[in-house]
């Protein structure tokens, strides 16, 4: 097996010494050639040689990771974040469509992140700019989203989603210019995230922006019209929380 090099990044001691330590005994695979407490410290390191893999943690003692891809913006190591069990962080990275590995993690963590480092596409700097804003920015709604399909990752603005579809385990968003896309994870998962957002789960397989609703009708066990001529059906189970929130408007 081919041996690879890593960095690992992050400001307190405790957690860089246990990374370490996890990553020697259970990767003998992987060489760590440096360990960095603060952005200067990984900065300079990252100077002399650039790793196969960095460890970096998001939030450092004198700025973020992302300062530190600021400083490399064509750095060729592929990145595994680190972050503590935040549910802002959480939140961030899964808007970002970021992988991410969540402290404490277990050894299984640990390897998949590993595996999953070495296969991956590297997020690229809409994504990254996405998961900055969450990160540095928690109290504001996002207002973009990274998508991914079979073939590629697409940030979108959230404003002009109208809607989004089940589809077994896809969901395919419809956009206000008429294009659709088709992405590879459940409705609930997208229903959980943009529920903050302005989206409401009318059915077992329907999502639909507010921003849209143009009226509820009643007849026919009861279903929206959207300002785009599309007709969404209520579930019964859904129907008085949706009744609810278009009274509030």
């Amino acid at each position: 097996m081919k041996e690879l090099t890593a960095i690992l990044v992050d400001d307190m001691p405790v957690a860089l010494e246990m990374l370490a330590t996890d990553v020697s005994n259970n990767h003998p695979e992987i060489k760590i050639i440096g360990k960095a407490k603060s952005v200067v410290e990984a900065a300079k390191l990252l100077r002399k040689q650039q790793p196969d893999i960095l460890f970096l943690d998001i939030m450092l003692g004198d700025g973020t990771g992302f300062d530190i891809l600021e400083i490399f913006p064509d750095l060729k190591s592929k990145i595994i974040f680190v972050t503590a069990s935040d549910a802002f962080a959480i939140k961030a990275f899964k808007f970002a469509a970021i992988d991410y590995i969540l402290k404490p993690y277990s050894d299984e963590d640990l390897a998949i992140s590993i595996e999953k480092a070495q296969s991956q596409i590297q997020p690229d700097k809409e994504q990254l700019h996405v998961l900055q804003e969450a990160v540095t920015a928690p109290n504001n709604k996002p207002n973009k989203i990274s998508l991914h399909t079979s073939e590629k990752i697409i940030v979108v603005n959230i404003e002009n989603i109208i809607r989004c579809k089940s589809d077994n385990n896809y969901t395919t968003f419809y956009f206000k210019d008429n294009s659709k896309i088709l992405v590879s994870k459940t409705l609930k998962y997208y229903a959980d995230m943009l529920k903050e957002v302005g989206f409401l789960r009318v059915h077992q397989s329907h999502l639909v922006n507010t921003t849209f609703i143009k009226e509820f009708i009643k007849s026919d066990g009861g279903y929206l019209m959207l300002t785009e001529g599309s007709n969404i059906p209520v579930s019964v189970r859904k129907r008085t929380e949706v009744l609810e929130v278009l009274n509030s408007f």
